[in-house]
């Protein structure tokens, strides 16, 4: 099959509406925030979409695919060789991470789980206890980066997202000590994608930061109807939070860092 680069937004926003859970990070990167800075390729008319988001230290390539799907986004990896970048961070489902092999040094970083908030009802009903989480703002950012440093150190994050007003925080006499964000927010295809997620080590299982979840989930919830996050498989403590407050699994993934093998190495 023959790559093809796809440049309409609504004919883009048609196929990922059609599985909105599985694609929420596409749908919030033909915002207008962030589109300038992707490009997507398909094989098909109607199959699956891969995005190449060249935001942050290196370019990211999210391809998603249902299992019935997986074949052809097998080829879709296949096909996208001659035109990836020598190192990319990758989100890819099924076996079309081991396409790549043929052309990259793979690092994989583990498997991660897509969760979609299922029961709009549990984080409702959350209690705020002794947190009362808040919204933060851009004056907040560098008590929000010190808290990064001390809890989450490594972390993605696109300071953007803190000017759309989806990070909420909780403090304790005064200080930063739990936060929960947003790596995509678009109120226009009606989506948004949590992220930095954490809490101070001093004040972790406290609540804090579940607080700050369920806080931030009834926010969204004012102006988008698709609220997923991803988060390691491994972590069974975060899973179970996640589905306390009504959130369920969608699909697995395989998140990895891909180098470019030497010339003359592949073949």
């Amino acid at each position: 099959m023959t790559l093809r680069a796809l440049h309409d937004r609504s004919a883009l926003a048609g196929r990922f509406d059609r599985d909105p859970a599985m694609h929420l990070m596409e749908l919030g990167d033909l915002d207008d925030l962030l589109w300038p800075h992707t490009s997507w390729y398909t094989v098909s008319r109607s199959g699956p979409v891969a995005l190449l988001y060249a935001v942050g230290d290196i370019p990211t390539l999210l391809a998603f695919s249902r299992p019935g799907d997986a074949a052809e986004l097998e080829e879709l990896a296949g096909a996208l060789l001659p035109v990836l970048p020598r190192r990319f961070f990758g989100h890819l489902t099924g076996e079309a991470a081991k396409v790549l092999e043929s052309a990259y040094e793979v690092r994989v970083h583990g498997v991660l789980l897509r969760m979609v908030l299922t029961d709009p009802g549990s984080p409702a009903a959350h209690p705020d206890g002794p947190w009362q989480p808040a919204p933060l703002c851009r004056s907040d950012l560098p008590e929000l980066l010190e808290l990064f440093a001390a809890a989450y150190p490594g972390n993605w994050f696109d300071d953007r997202m803190l000017d759309t007003g989806q990070y909420v925080g909780a403090r304790r006499d005064g200080r930063l000590v739990a936060v929960a964000g947003v790596h995509v927010y678009s109120p226009a295809y009606r989506v948004a994608a949590i992220g930095n997620v954490t809490t101070h080590p001093e004040v972790r299982g406290q609540g804090a930061g579940t607080a700050c979840v369920a806080a931030l989930c009834r926010r969204l919830g004012e102006t988008v109807d698709h609220i997923g996050l991803n988060v390691r498989a491994d972590n069974a403590t975060a899973v179970r939070l996640y589905r306390r407050l009504g959130f369920s699994e969608v699909t697995e993934f395989t998140e990895a860092t891909f180098t470019a093998l030497p010339r003359g190495a592949t073949g």
